[in-house]
């Protein structure tokens, strides 16, 4: 009896190892391309709406002086017939500063999505427009001005934030102040006008189009960084590229506080001292109380993609960890996942290009995984390489450059053995 006792033990041991070892057992990684319905373009962006819809959203450069924005929606792993938002000849179409679609929040039939159209005054004169819908995309409201300052001047790298079924935060760089007239511009300044500084600002808008709660949250920010926007369990906070009186340009965020905004506070003192824009902004997640921030830096000539923390809705924020191998472009995504890990990506110079690199991190600033998603060219054509997560897979789009300009998506699953 004691025998049999015994054997029965030694097999539970070791059914009990098998099984420990099968649910231990890494996951790997695997990338797959999704075809995307972009002919020609570039600028995606991609949206994860809170109903678990995933969209990619684009340009597409009809001929030489027209140009369309587009989305579609992923259907069975695969995206749908693209839908026609806007085209106009007198957009403002930038490598860096690009336009974006969300959905209000559970309710995907209703939409907004923003572009820049320029002004006829100068070369960086032009506007942000909105556009609502009400019927998922079929048809689009007559666009609207979110700034209502009338100032022709630069007014762009919009951030849109779904909060509730009645609002989405907006927030942009505004540059009303800066064609102050009494204010004569440096021989630097590239023909932008600069009088006054690049402020911050944001409204809400609901689904009538009808705008509420116009700020301005910080009054001298870096003039073409974008910016970021997240929602904490306190309401929405911030991330952009301050602007010191002494050319310090390091990373701030405002956040809002029992419906009050904040004063705007350093992410990290970096100390970066640079004259012009690097054009290189940062972007900020929150997942209830926890927020994470990546950007790019270079104090003292030394670039570095770096991440920082905070478990009090960005109140505070941990010692930056840094990311990069030695060469990095900047250029960073961030996304939550459901385990509250966070997926980091940017890109890295090789000896001929550039490599977007995805890295899994944890909450400790610890990398765990990290992974080459495709070679891109190292030049501003390639853009802002994008990211969202939906469920377990991370959703990935970027601009190719070849003989034809296009958007270029994929994702990447990562598949275990079945536990035995």
């Amino acid at each position: 009896m004691l025998r049999t006792i015994i054997y029965v033990c030694f097999i539970l041991f070791l059914w009990s190892c098998q099984r420990e070892t099968a649910v231990e057992q890494e996951a790997t990684p695997v990338i797959q391309e999704i075809a995307t319905p972009c002919k020609e373009g570039g600028e995606g962006r991609l949206f994860t709406s809170t109903n678990g819809e995933v969209y990619l959203s684009w340009v597409e450069f009809l001929n030489d002086s027209t140009d369309a924005l587009r989305f579609a929606r992923l259907e069975n792993g695969q995206w749908g017939a693209p839908q026609e938002i806007a085209q106009g000849s007198d957009w403002f179409v930038n490598w860096a500063d690009f336009p974006s679609l969300v959905t209000y929040p559970e309710n995907d039939q209703m939409m907004v999505a923003h572009w820049l159209q320029m002004r006829a005054e100068g070369t960086y004169d032009y506007d942000v427009h909105l556009s609502l819908s009400q019927d998922g995309g079929q048809t689009w409201s007559p666009s609207f001005i979110p700034h209502r300052d009338s100032i022709a001047a630069e007014h762009g790298f919009v951030s849109m934030l779904p909060m509730s079924e009645q609002q989405v935060f907006v927030t942009w760089l505004d540059g009303r102040n800066t064609k102050d007239e009494g204010y004569e511009a440096p021989s630097d300044d590239h023909g932008h006008g600069h009088g006054g500084a690049m402020t911050l600002r944001a409204a809400i808008v609901d689904p009538t189009g009808t705008l509420s709660q116009e700020v301005e949250l910080d009054a001298r920010v870096c003039d073409c960084c974008h910016t970021s926007a997240a929602l904490t369990s306190n309401g929405p906070i911030v991330a952009y590229r301050d602007r010191s009186e002494e050319e310090i340009r390091d990373i701030y965020i405002v956040r809002q506080v029992a419906g009050q905004w904040q004063a705007p506070t350093a992410v990290h003192q970096d100390n970066w001292g640079i004259a012009g824009c690097p054009v290189n902004g940062p972007v900020i997640k929150a997942k209830g109380d926890n927020v994470a921030v990546a950007w790019f830096t270079a104090p003292e000539g030394k670039s570095e993609v770096r991440m920082a923390f905070s478990t009090d809705q960005g109140a505070s924020f941990s010692a930056p960890v840094r990311l990069d191998h030695g060469l990095p472009l900047g250029r960073v995504g961030l996304a939550f996942t459901e385990d509250d890990q966070l997926i980091v990506t940017w890109l890295e110079q090789t000896e001929e290009a550039a490599e977007i690199r995805l890295a899994c991190v944890n909450l400790q600033g610890e990398k765990e995984e990290e992974l080459v998603l495709a070679e891109v060219e190292a030049s501003r054509q390639s853009g802002f390489p994008v990211i969202t997560m939906h469920e377990d897979k991370v959703y990935f789009a970027y601009t190719q450059v070849d003989s034809l300009t296009r958007v270029v998506s994929g994702v990447v699953e990562w598949e275990r053995e079945e536990e035995k």
